[in-house]
């Protein structure tokens, strides 16, 4: 019997992966006479594969798509969400990813019906992962694992390097996975900081699942969203500073929420904050967050210090100048 099932699947992934094959073709690939092979496919058709066959001496078989997906178990929603997922993996996100993806991609929708292909399509039109070309290579493997662990709700142990070298090993409990911008990120419950973290993941390294469960902590879809836009927005700039703000940390975490990422207490009464932007005028916006009253210090550096203050300067003298004289607005004026 075991045998029998191998054969089946040898010749079914056969049929999905070459659009037609011949009686005889099959047979030798497979070892076995035609007859055995006629056999085998009845087998698949009566598991829901619509397979063809034409007489003669061109004649042979092919797969075609049914009326439903056949046994992969999936939804219609699942096998749309999965064929739309490997369109965008061949788009080289994944390391080896036009090679599997591309022929993953090929056997799932030679089987799909024809209204689920055309959803397909219709969406795959409008997905346009951006800056997929230049962002770094994320193992599929390390992914596959990572959303297991999501799903399962099982603690992992990984190493991690930041963005400035340094490695330290992480325990944590690992909420949700999903791409922003140009990267892959996973949202976790670090253990050890006893606080939410997001990783990116090419940057994860050694992973290993604990077989410890855990119960999942509340988070909203919309808190979720934000941990991840945040940590997107989180890269190196060319204009930096670190704020120092009169502001004990737990106050500044609860006022600032997930932008308070990075942040971390200077002393019991006050915080260090990293702040940045592509010029003076982002780290300026930034600034102009810190609520109003809490006095803090920068250490920017030149040019943009003097830049940022002869722009202030401007803008203060324009404020306590006399307002220009209003235009009327009268066509026959």
């Amino acid at each position: 019997m075991a045998e029998t099932i191998n054969r089946a699947l040898q010749l079914l992934n056969m049929l999905q992966a070459h659009r037609h094959w011949t009686g005889t073709e099959l047979s030798q690939r497979l070892g076995v006479t035609e007859r055995t092979v006629r056999r085998d496919i009845d087998r698949l058709r009566e598991l829901g594969y619509r397979i063809e066959s034409t007489p003669g001496v061109a004649g042979g078989y092919r797969l075609e798509a049914g009326s439903a997906v056949p046994p992969l178990l999936l939804t219609d929603e699942e096998a749309v969400t999965m064929a739309i997922g490997l369109r965008v993996a061949a788009t080289q996100r994944l390391v080896h990813g036009p090679e599997t993806t591309l022929t993953a991609l090929a056997k799932l929708e030679q089987v799909l019906p024809v209204a689920l292909r055309r959803r397909v399509n219709a969406l795959a039109a409008v997905v346009q992962p951006v800056g997929i070309g230049s962002a770094p290579a994320v193992s599929p493997d390390i992914l596959g694992e990572l959303a297991l662990a999501c799903r399962d709700h099982e603690r992992l142990r990984f190493t991690y390097t930041s963005a400035s070298g340094e490695t330290t090993t992480r325990r944590v409990e690992p909420h949700a996975l999903s791409p922003a911008e140009r990267n892959w990120y996973l949202l976790c419950w670090d253990l050890e900081r006893e606080d939410w973290r997001t990783f990116r993941v090419d940057r994860l390294d050694a992973v290993q699942h604990t077989r410890v469960l855990f119960e999942p902590r509340a988070l909203s879809a919309e808190q979720t969203e934000e941990f991840f836009r945040v940590a997107a927005a989180w890269v190196r700039q060319p204009v930096e500073t670190d704020l120092v703000m009169d502001l004990p940390y737990d106050a500044m975490r609860e006022y600032f929420g997930q932008w308070g990422q990075g942040a971390t207490p200077e002393t019991d009464d006050t915080t260090r904050w990293p702040v940045g932007g592509a010029d003076f005028r982002e780290t300026m916006y930034g600034m102009s967050w810190i609520p109003e009253g809490v006095g803090y210090t920068t250490d920017l550096g030149e040019p943009a210090r003097t830049e940022l203050r002869e722009s202030l300067v401007r803008m203060l003298a324009a404020l306590d100048a006399p307002p220009p004289p209003r235009r009327s607005s009268h066509p026959d004026s």
